[in-house]
């Protein structure tokens, strides 16, 4: 069986330390894993929902996982493009 290749991602967005759940993928500063956010949402749970149950994970850490996944899955975004703020 292969196993996958993760890539260096910047720390502070997301925590690979072997020392903290086994090494897996973790918000910065939490025991919150990555994965988590992925299973609520593939549950249909919201962001909102997400971040109610782990209130040591801030908004910000979600959303700046989120644009990661998207930009390693679509590229980064255009330079023209406006953020809308909710």
């Amino acid at each position: 069986m292969a196993t996958a290749v993760i890539p260096e991602v910047d720390q502070s967005i997301i925590s690979r330390d072997p020392e903290v759940m086994g090494g897996e993928p973790a918000f910065p500063g939490t025991r919150v894993l990555v994965r988590t956010l992925e299973d609520q949402l593939q549950d249909g749970d919201s962001l909102n929902d997400f971040l109610e149950g782990f209130p040591g994970v801030s908004r910000e850490q979600a959303v700046n996982v989120l644009e990661l996944a998207f930009e390693r899955i679509i590229g980064p975004r255009s330079e023209d493009f406006t953020r809308r703020k909710s």
